[in-house]
């Protein structure tokens, strides 16, 4: 091209070379996402081939690095942090409880035990008396013995003195308890009288009466008795022979603040581990897919 004066005019074309292709860098960032949530597949496998008491450390610290359950989560990464109150873990806490009331139940089993041999009246009356801690709670049974009339005449609600002895001595140590109490009234097989309206129901629960009214007087608050019950001869304690005159008894028992099926197994403790751990820990896989 011919420019004014004679002059040849050179125009320099320059190429810009674009960003777009295999050459751009937005494959790293895709690349970057894939290894994360390979890193956090290959960890979930390799923390599910540890032993269940690792598996446990492991949950307990990322559930709350500071303390177990104590603190504050902000989603269900268990890395994650922030001002929203954890889920707690109740099952521990049944636990917990379930086991200082059976550390409870143990001495005053021992103490009510020590007072009863203490005392000569008792020995002398040849009174039984069962304390046993079950699955229920603490269990004190008066049990008869003999020819069966130790504690009540045959056929009557009618207390004897060892009667009113034992209820005394127990409901001495069991008035400074803060457990609920519930009585239980039990008769054997023998059908007596020919009263139709009166029968071992109606015995068995005269009986569980009237040993509520001793222990109310012996320092029972009257608000921790919650269940007299009458059982009639239901409830034997030697199914085998109904007729046996230990199945006349009455019971008084401290019940458990959790019923052993609110108490998991150890086996269900660890199923739930196991799977709050795999929720927890594949929780950032998902969010990565």
């Amino acid at each position: 091209m011919a420019a004014r004066g004679g002059k040849k005019i050179i125009i320099v074309k320059k190429k810009v070379a674009g960003g777009g292709g295999h050459h751009g860098g937005s494959w790293k960032v895709a690349y970057a996402d894939f290894v994360t949530a390979m890193m956090a597949f290959f960890m979930v496998m390799w923390i599910l081939g540890m032993d269940e008491k690792t598996k446990q450390a492991v949950e307990g610290y990322f559930s709350n690095p500071v303390g177990y359950k104590k603190g504050f989560g902000s989603g269900s990464s268990p890395l994650s942090v922030g001002t929203a109150p954890s889920p707690i873990q109740r099952t521990p806490m049944r636990m917990m409880l379930r086991t200082t009331e059976q550390r409870t139940f143990e001495q005053l089993r021992k103490t009510i035990l020590d007072k009863l041999a203490a005392s000569d009246s008792m020995r002398q009356l040849n009174a039984v008396v069962d304390v046993q801690v079950t699955r229920e709670g603490l269990r004190i049974e008066l049990v008869e013995s003999g020819r069966g009339d130790v504690y009540f005449a045959l056929g009557s609600a009618r207390m004897n003195a060892a009667t009113m002895l034992a209820l005394q001595l127990v409901g001495t140590e069991l008035g400074a308890s803060g457990h609920p109490v519930v009585l239980e009234g039990h008769t054997d097989g023998a059908m007596f009288g020919q009263d139709a309206a009166y029968t071992n129901w109606e015995l068995s629960t005269d009986r569980a009466n009237a040993a509520r009214r001793v222990l109310q007087a012996a320092g029972v608050a009257p608000g921790r008795v919650v269940e007299v019950r009458g059982y009639a001869d239901t409830h034997p304690r030697v199914p085998d022979d109904r007729m046996a005159p230990s199945n006349r008894r009455i019971s008084i028992l401290l019940p458990y603040s959790q019923t052993p099926e609110s108490a998991p197994s150890a086996e269900a403790l660890a199923t739930q581990k196991r799977d709050s751990l795999v929720t927890s820990l594949t929780a950032p896989l998902k969010k990565a897919f």
